[in-house]
């Protein structure tokens, strides 16, 4: 499915490390708010509707999408207004479809404690799934709080990344507020500390993208996920380092469907990226830091 001159991606064949699941099974499991929040609050209205998962491949493929990573997320603790458990199980079934195309990744709450750990574990022994995901925000927990820190010893042991976003957080369901605790320079500690943890922070940073760069710069376990804010937006300093001294350090995402496939790798083929930066940024750096075979 290589790309052809004029192709969004042109003949790299990009891997998304940031994917929602949005089948009507996977939709079923999130609260009330997700159509207001992505229709009125990211503006993504063409996906609302509940896609299959060919459907889902059939945008990919238009894009030059090979791999999406699908996040079973875990948003909030259970039973706390809007929050919402993915079930591994639902990923894992989309990933056993579609084996070479789809890849999971489990959510964590480190309000679970070793349950929690537990089942990050059989995740990735039993179900496959290839990293981890955090979302500090929806706990009100930055990165470097001590409850998080079993599930990165757990990463560690698993030899498996993690992501966690970082940056500002939106409202996503107005019952639950949530601070924007997830300031770059918390995985300051957590790099020093799990030294051989790759982490990944994702939504870029922003507002904080310069603060994320110096992490990833300082740190060579930290990277930087480039999902969720329409690259056309991303702050110059941002593409600036992608295209430098930056070029191993980032990995392309959507955070689908917050950002359209085909829509995003059109922006970022308005960037300009050396050609070398293009094949790293959307694909070989994802392979290296999941270790994933070609």
């Amino acid at each position: 499915m290589s790309g052809t001159a004029g192709d969004p991606g042109g003949d790299v064949r990009a891997i998304d490390a940031v994917v929602n699941i949005w089948t009507p099974e996977a939709l079923s499991h999130r609260p009330d708010w997700k159509d207001r929040f992505f229709a009125d609050k990211v503006k993504a209205k063409s996906p609302m509707p509940g896609l299959s998962l060919e459907e889902m491949l059939a945008r990919m493929d238009a894009a030059c999408i090979e791999r999406g990573f699908l996040v079973a997320a875990r948003s909030g603790r259970l039973g706390l207004p809007g929050s919402y458990h993915m079930p591994y199980e639902v990923v894992a079934r989309a990933c056993a479809l579609h084996p070479g195309r789809f890849y999971g990744l489990a959510g964590i709450d480190p309000t679970q404690g070793m349950a929690g750990v537990r089942a990050l574990e059989h995740a990735v022994r039993e179900l496959g799934f290839i990293g981890a995901h955090a979302y500090p925000h929806w706990f009100e927990l930055p990165p470097d709080d001590a409850r998080w820190y079993p599930f990165y010893a757990k990463c560690c042991e698993l030899d498996i990344p993690l992501m966690t976003q970082v940056g500002q957080s939106l409202i996503y369901s107005p019952e639950q507020r949530l601070r924007s605790v997830g300031r770059p320079i918390a995985l300051d500690a957590v790099a020093c500390d799990f030294p051989e943890l790759k982490l990944i922070g994702i939504h870029v940073g922003i507002p904080w993208a310069d603060e994320m760069m110096a992490m990833a710069w300082k740190h060579e376990n930290v990277f930087i996920g480039a999902d969720a804010h329409s690259p056309k937006y991303w702050p110059a300093s941002f593409v600036q380092y992608l295209n430098s001294y930056g070029r191993h350090k980032v990995l392309f995402g959507t955070d689908f469907p917050v950002l359209d496939f085909g829509r995003t790798m059109a922006e970022i083929d308005s960037l300009g990226l050396k050609p070398e930066v293009r094949r790293l940024f959307l694909r070989e750096n994802a392979l290296r830091v999941f270790r994933l075979a070609e």
